[in-house]
Formats: structure tokens, sequence, C-alpha cells
């Protein structure tokens, strides 16, 4: 017998999915013996799964319209073998293999443990824990006898600059090429990416001197043909003009080329101007890297440059439209998170090495 009044209230309310009151519809319209071709054009769905859902409402009523709960999945992999793949994949190097991949981790086990899994499950168990060994960083320790210090001097300034004063990041990307492909660019269109030839053409290299105004993401750049104390000298006293009156600390790594008599001399002459050098080895710190990084991502890789002429006017015309809308880096660590992390990683190092030499 059809409850059409319980029907009804299933499709109308609010407290069920919209399938569920897709599946009453289908019970009353059979129930107004519209025939199941019909009710199946109109619900949208196959005429199988009209039978389904009048057979369910036959069997158990209202309840049989209802999404059913599922049980819990079954554990298909034993503990003992979840473990297994998590320490191998964190201390075990494939034979012959810089690093796992989920189908050579199954062989592994298979071989090892006597065990099936499958990769899908191998890769999951990687998702879960956040353990990517296809992916790879860098890293390296500054052996800076000051490295604390210098790095509580730099991030102090990006977090709590001098009232007033001109803080500027300042760098050298050295030996950008002017590549050139050796045909055409395919360029890009509906369904089909932009292509270029694997080979190229060297036309030369320049050096790109930058400095980026941490407070308001503005950069100052010039391009030279070599990177040498002259010219890097040269460069900070025009990146200053703008400044002159104010107080200004100039961030600089510690290359040769930043330390030269002659800049020491010129640092005496404008007291105003103070260098705060990065940590050695430790040229992440200094957030023109950071706009190095974009600038190489969005206007230089993907480039292709007749001549040096072509790669300088392109690298002035990206930072002419960086400074139109420039907004300033947001540095969020700390000189404390910093130096603990750092502390961590030695701490790594210390006991790998000690296990290496066992």
């Amino acid at each position: 017998m059809v409850q059409l009044e319980e029907l009804r209230d299933l499709m109308y309310s609010s407290d069920v999915p919209a399938t569920v009151g897709g599946r009453a519809r289908i019970v009353l319209w059979y129930a107004q013996n519209r025939p199941k071709k019909e009710i199946a054009a109109m619900a949208g769905v196959s005429r199988p799964t009209v039978d389904l859902w009048l057979s369910r409402y036959e069997s158990d009523g209202i309840a049989g319209l209802l999404d059913r709960k599922r049980g819990a999945p079954r554990e298909q992999v034993p503990a003992r073998i979840r473990a297994r793949i998590l320490a191998a994949t964190r201390s075990v190097r494939p034979q012959g293999l810089s690093h796992w991949s989920s189908r050579e981790m199954v062989k592994f086990i298979a071989r090892t443990e006597h065990v099936n899994v499958s990769y899908h499950y191998v890769a999951k168990l990687w998702r879960e824990t956040g353990l990517k060994p296809y992916r790879q960083g860098t890293f390296k320790l500054s052996r800076d006898p000051r490295f604390a210090e210098k790095v509580a001097d730099v991030v102090g300034l990006y977090l709590d600059p001098p009232g007033g004063a001109v803080v500027l990041s300042i760098d050298e990307k050295t030996q950008v090429q002017a590549l050139d492909r050796t045909q055409p660019l395919l360029p890009i269109d509906f369904g089909v990416t932009e292509k270029r030839t694997h080979d190229y053409v060297r036309h030369g290299t320049t050096n790109l001197f930058a400095a980026l105004t941490v407070a308001s993401g503005e950069v100052y750049g010039e391009c030279h043909p070599v990177r040498d104390g002259v010219r890097f000298l040269a460069f900070p006293k025009n990146a200053v003009k703008p400044h002159v009156g104010k107080e200004i600390h100039v961030i600089p790594d510690n290359l040769s080329t930043h330390t030269t008599p002659e800049v020491r001399q010129w640092m005496t002459e404008n007291p105003y101007v103070t260098f705060h050098f990065t940590p050695i080895g430790s040229s992440w710190l200094n957030m023109i890297e950071i706009w190095f990084g974009i600038i190489t991502r969005q206007a230089i890789r993907r480039g292709t440059f007749t001549s040096v002429k072509v790669l300088i006017t392109q690298i002035r015309d990206y930072i002419s439209h960086w400074n139109v809308d420039a907004e300033p880096f947001t540095w969020t660590a700390t000189a404390e998170e910093i130096l603990a992390k750092v502390a961590l990683t030695e701490t790594n190092v210390r006991k790998l090495v000690a296990n290496n030499q066992k």
C-alpha cells in the first residue's frame, strides 16, 4: 500500500537530501500508473534505477528510500605492514634508485614481507602522513660564528624597522642568460599550450642589481655586463638617492664585492647608511631573493631573447610594471623560530653523521 502523505512529506522536507525526495517522486508517479519508461525520463534516471527504488519501497517502505549507512572500511593492510612502509620510506634507499616511488615500495614489501599491497594504498598512506619521497628540498647550515646575532638583526629590520627609516634589501642576480629558441614559439590556443623548442642559442648574459624597498615592495634595478666592486658601489649610491635625508638600512649578503675598502669608505662618509649583512651562506634571509624568484618565473625563464639588449629591456619593463602596484612582502618568521628550526636541522645532521660512522 502506497503511503501518499508520507511520500509527499518526504518530497518537500528540508531535513532530507534532494536525492531522497526524488526517490519519493518516483514512487508517487508509479502510484499514478505512469509507465516506468516515462518515470525514468521525468526523473532523469535509468530504467533500472526506477526498478531499484520501487523494489526498495515495496520491501522496506519509506525507510527503503533513505540512504543506508555504510559500515566502517575493513582494515586490509595489517598495522605491522603499515609501520614497515613508513619506516622504509624514511630510512631505506631503494636499490639502484635515488628515491622511492609507490610502485617500488609495493615491490619492496612483497619481496621482504611477502605481503601484497596496492600502490594506491602506499600513495594514500604517504599523503596521510605527509611523506613526500618524490620531492626534494635543499638546505645549508651557516658556519658564521655570529649567525644568531645577524639573524636577529636582519629579522628585526623586517618585523620592527626603526621609525621613519628606510630598509633596502639588495643583491645581484648574476649571469642572467639571453636565450633564443632555434624556431619561433607556437602560441597558446584553445586546448593547446604554448610550445617552444627544447634547444636554444645563447646570446650572452647580464647581471641584474636590484634593491627592494621593504616597506613598499618597490624595486630599483640596474643591469651591468660584469659584477665587481666598482659597479656594486655605484649601485647602492643610486639606490639610496630617493631617500636622502632619511636613516637608511641596507641588507646585503657577504660577497667580497660588498665589503671592499671603497664600500667601507663610502659608508664612513655617509653615516646615515648602515649595512646589515646576512649570515655567511644564508642569502635566503635576504628578502630580495623572493623577488628574484618571481621575476625569473614570470619574465625570464620562459622568455625568448634575440640579444642581451632585448633581455635588459624585458627586465626594465618588468620592474616598471611591478612598481605600478607594488605591494610589500609580509615577513612572518621571528628570529627565535628561525634559530629553533636551524638548531633542529643541526641536530638531525649530527645524528645522521653519527649513524653513518657506526
